[in-house]
């Protein structure tokens, strides 16, 4: 629902340029990146300060709701601070892959930053040149990032979940899968549960 809902917000943004659009834009995507916090980020990860799951939802809406008021302060920041979460999803995966020594994950990890690089590569060139690509009546990079960015999203969602089952679900061994082969150029990652065989 809440991807559903930015898709929608975003069409409509950029639809009509306008000032309530942007908002709805914007916001949309942070309150969507709070619902996958809440729900995937490994406990592992937490402030010492935090002990459980649902005190970890509380400290996430808590953020939220300032941070939503605060983008009717600032609007003009929004995509910045919006941004800069990336880099603390490539911190905790960093530290995550230094731990592990599955060749997949290492593989899915580098093909999610290769996706991130571009995309933001494409915004930054779409905020900070824009004078240049209207001179050259080439104004299409924001169209990049946003196709960019969903690319790179479609790989770092099941790589956090993976981790995330990793710790709250030791029992089981979790892997990453592509769907329809491995061997197609474009593919669709997943997340795969093995169970563990039970003993009588």
């Amino acid at each position: 629902v809440s991807l559903l809902l930015a898709g929608i917000f975003s069409m409509y943004f950029h639809m009509t340029l306008s000032y309530v659009g942007q908002l709805l834009d914007e916001l949309s995507i942070l309150w969507t990146l709070a619902v996958a916090y809440s729900f995937w980020y490994p406990q592992a990860y937490f402030p010492k300060c935090i002990k459980t799951r649902r005190h970890f939802f509380w400290l996430t809406g808590i953020t939220t709701v300032i941070s939503t008021l605060m983008s009717f302060v600032k609007p003009t920041l929004n995509a910045y601070a919006l941004n800069c979460i990336a880099f603390h999803l490539l911190y905790m995966t960093r530290k995550e892959l230094k731990k592990c020594n599955d060749r997949r994950v290492h593989r899915m990890a580098a093909v999610m930053v290769m996706w991130w690089v571009l995309a933001i590569t494409s915004w930054i060139s779409d905020r900070w040149l824009c004078w240049l690509w209207q001179a050259i009546n080439f104004p299409y990079f924001h169209s990049f990032w946003h196709v960019l960015i969903a690319m790179s999203l479609l790989y770092c969602c099941p790589l956090v979940i993976y981790f995330d089952v990793s710790y709250e679900m030791p029992s089981f061994k979790p892997k990453l899968e592509y769907w329809p082969s491995d061997s197609w150029p474009v593919v669709v990652p997943y997340v795969t549960l093995e169970e563990p065989h039970k003993q009588c």
